[in-house]
């Protein structure tokens, strides 16, 4: 069952998208910057409400995270309807059975395709796992804007297929090849994330879960399920004349 519902939350007048959910999932697009539950190192936040909470207070229902999104990156989360659900739907991402597609603006000219085979440190930032994603290059453009030590500045469009689930996997390894996601303070090039407030307005980072697709572990229906992209990247399709790749 898909639905078009807009949920509108109170936290910052934003609205949530529900894009599916039947009695064992709801699938919702987060925006960027809004943690999906509190951990303890953010609990000292002011006036922020989670995810988790959001939709507690403002549909009335519990729901329970199945896999993790970065507070900062925008898109397509799975919640479960009852804790006994999770594990289930876990099973899917642990056997590689579920097809995650990312979407991200990096600076310069990125290669065509790229396999990123490099260990990620994991939780505890000591021990490195292995860790591994597929790049495929959408589009460029080069600007006539300089960001030091260039005087112009080039950008692409990349389409990032993670094989494995390490915390911060795309960022790290976007920034390993050199080519940083644009609006990533931890691993980016701040110089082009200034350049991109600057001149345009554009403050989030530039990484979206964009689909997911996979065999539901109840119903066996196969879900095919997108995110749409939020207003700076809209912005940015327009002013870059990039197709979006999700229409």
């Amino acid at each position: 069952m898909l639905t078009l519902t807009l949920i509108k939350f109170s936290f910052h007048g934003m609205y949530i998208a529900t894009i599916f959910q039947d009695n064992y999932l709801l699938c919702v697009n987060k925006p960027n910057n809004v943690l999906v539950h509190h951990a303890k190192h953010s609990r000292n936040i002011a006036d922020e409400a989670s995810l988790l909470q959001l939709i507690e207070i403002q549909i009335g229902i519990k729901v329970f995270p199945i896999h993790r999104l970065d507070r900062k990156t925008s898109g397509i989360i799975l919640l479960a309807k009852q804790k006994e659900y999770v594990s289930k739907f876990q099973e899917l991402f642990t056997n590689n059975k579920i097809q995650k597609t990312y979407f991200g603006v990096v600076r310069g000219f990125s290669p065509n395709s790229k396999t990123i085979d490099s260990p990620v440190k994991g939780r505890d930032a000591k021990v490195h796992k292995e860790a591994l994603t597929l790049l495929k290059t959408l589009a460029n453009i080069t600007l006539d804007i300089p960001v030091k030590p260039y005087d112009k500045s080039r950008y692409s469009l990349v389409e990032l297929t993670p094989k494995t689930g390490r915390m911060h996997q795309l960022r790290v390894h976007s920034s390993k090849i050199s080519h940083p996601l644009i609006g990533d303070a931890k691993y980016g090039d701040k110089n082009h994330d200034i350049m991109f407030i600057e001149n345009f307005g554009w403050k989030n980072l530039f990484l979206h879960a964009g689909k997911l697709e996979f065999s539901h572990p109840f119903s066996s229906e196969v879900l095919h399920l997108q995110a749409d992209f939020s207003k700076d990247w809209l912005s940015l399709f327009e002013k870059f004349d990039w197709k979006n790749p999700l229409v």
